[in-house]
């Protein structure tokens, strides 16, 4: 992205909404054109014009909302982490559902956003990960601590699917989990790359497939 604060603090141009709820609004659009952008682009090579242009801010206003790239760049992480922490909490904590299903709920679920665009649009925190070389430092903690979150989640879930006898009593859940994430968000760049969804369908079916019980 193309925008930097001034050495000196914040710049601070443009005329700033005249109510606490205007600009809170602005800023929440902000944000979530911010996500939808950064799904599909890098957030290097995204210009701020973009971003503004596509809620209708003018540029020199971008510091009444954010000090800085950064934060606002923060922000989108945390954006969308809380939409994907409610998202695999709906699916995978539906105890109307076998555990195991609800883990294939999510994969068809995710499938089904992805193939609506298209497969141009993939997941802002895996995209910003493969970015690391060319982001700010402080994004690596807070983008490693949504991953282990995601984790957390799916392992929860894989434990149900143990006590229900799904997958072998002596498998590693936390250590699945971190696997399915792994996997997946390769699977997800490049169903982007083929703009579809067979590497989805590929990872899915190696993935149960290996938590089929042993036999004795």
């Amino acid at each position: 992205m193309d925008a930097t604060p001034s050495a000196h603090g914040p710049r601070r141009r443009g005329r700033p909404p005249k109510d606490g709820r205007a600009h809170a609004d602005t800023k929440q659009r902000l944000v979530q054109a911010g996500v939808a952008i950064l799904t599909e682009k890098g957030f290097a090579a995204v210009g701020l014009d973009e971003i503004l242009g596509s809620v209708g801010v003018p540029k020199g206003s971008f510091y009444y909302y954010f000090t800085s790239k950064d934060e606002f760049g923060l922000a989108l992480i945390d954006a969308y982490a809380e939409y994907f922490a409610a998202k695999l909490d709906r699916w995978l904590a539906d105890e109307t559902r076998p555990p195991l299903q609800r883990l294939g709920d999510f994969v068809e679920d995710a499938k089904a956003g992805m193939a609506r665009f298209g497969f141009r649009r993939g997941c802002l925190v895996g995209n910003l990960g493969q970015e690391m070389g060319v982001l700010p430092e402080l994004f690596r903690a807070r983008l490693h601590g949504v991953f282990l979150d995601w984790q957390a989640r799916t392992a929860r879930c894989l434990e149900a699917a143990k006590d229900a006898g799904e997958i072998a009593p002596d498998e590693d859940c936390a250590t699945l989990a971190a696997f399915f994430w792994i996997g997946w968000e390769g699977a997800v760049l490049r169903a982007k790359l083929e703009r579809s969804p067979e590497a989805l369908d590929v990872f899915a079916r190696g993935f149960f497939a290996a938590l089929r019980p042993r036999l004795p």
